[in-house]
């Protein structure tokens, strides 16, 4: 006999979730439940973040409904152990984020207005200031997360910084940088992998800075430049394979006539008539 009874289906879903992983949780649920914790959670809570966007990125609402529910999951999982812990509750997570939701707009909840999105961020960080009570050695980085992927989190930095006017107003200066430190990388390549390593963090960031400038996400270009990368390699191996070539035995001269047809292919299918 099961130790727990389903949840009521006349319930709403929320408190059916809920109540589902409350069961998992209890002393008569499930083994990996029960052993989890907040940080054995952080790899799975990034995972399912990813995942929901690999399915924004794919166009498939079905997916994304069904990462969507994966990623409540999280939230919920988080929630229980902490009241366990009796350190807060689901509810408090909820009210918590539609009273500061409701805070940060008062062009929609108050009297103010809001001309437009700029006008909206600028409000919303001047209220995130007085909410953090900020001192007058506070910085405007204060409260960009580091736990961020690189790009993201580089990203984020230079958009704080270009709130306050530390930004090139043209696009060409940025791309100059961008140049300039290429070129550093090409000079530190005789000093050793740690100088290396800093230099092409700086190039790296210069081209996040690049991609901010030019209104591209940085993660969303990179991530589409590294899927059709694979999707071009894998187009490789099948002609590899269609025409008996080994891998291990061919030579790179052969690889790149291999990808320069496929990139042919491509352009001819992708040609409009």
């Amino acid at each position: 006999m099961p130790g727990h009874l389903p949840p009521d289906p006349f319930l709403p879903a929320i408190e059916q979730l809920c109540g589902v992983v409350a069961s998992l949780r209890a002393p008569e649920g499930c083994p990996w439940d029960q052993e989890q914790t907040h940080a054995t959670l952080r790899g799975g809570l990034l995972e399912e973040a990813y995942e929901v966007v690999a399915a924004i990125d794919a166009g498939d609402d079905e997916n994304l409904c069904e990462e969507l529910g994966d990623l409540l999951l999280q939230v919920v999982f988080h929630a229980q152990i902490a009241q366990e812990q009796g350190r807060f509750t689901f509810e408090n997570v909820a009210f918590g984020i539609s009273e500061k939701l409701v805070r940060r707009h008062p062009h929609v909840f108050g009297a103010e207005s809001a001309a437009d999105s700029a006008a909206v961020l600028v409000r919303w960080e001047e209220i995130k200031r007085q909410e953090k009570g900020a001192s007058a050695e506070a910085s405007v980085l204060d409260g960009v997360s580091e736990g961020m992927p690189a790009l993201q989190y580089a990203g984020k930095i230079q958009k704080k910084a270009a709130g306050v006017g530390f930004d090139w107003q043209e696009v060409k200066p940025v791309i100059e940088k961008v140049r300039e430190e290429l070129l550093e990388v090409e000079a530190a390549l005789p000093e050793g992998q740690k100088r290396v390593e800093e230099e092409l963090g700086d190039l790296l960031f210069s081209v996040v800075n690049l991609t901010r400038k030019l209104k591209v996400d940085a993660e969303v270009a990179l991530g589409g430049a590294t899927r059709k990368f694979a999707q071009r390699f894998r187009a490789v191996e099948r002609l590899m394979r269609e025409r008996g070539v080994s891998a291990e035995g061919a030579s790179l001269v052969e690889l790149d006539l291999l990808w320069d047809e496929v990139k042919v292919s491509e352009a001819s299918k992708n040609a409009v008539p």
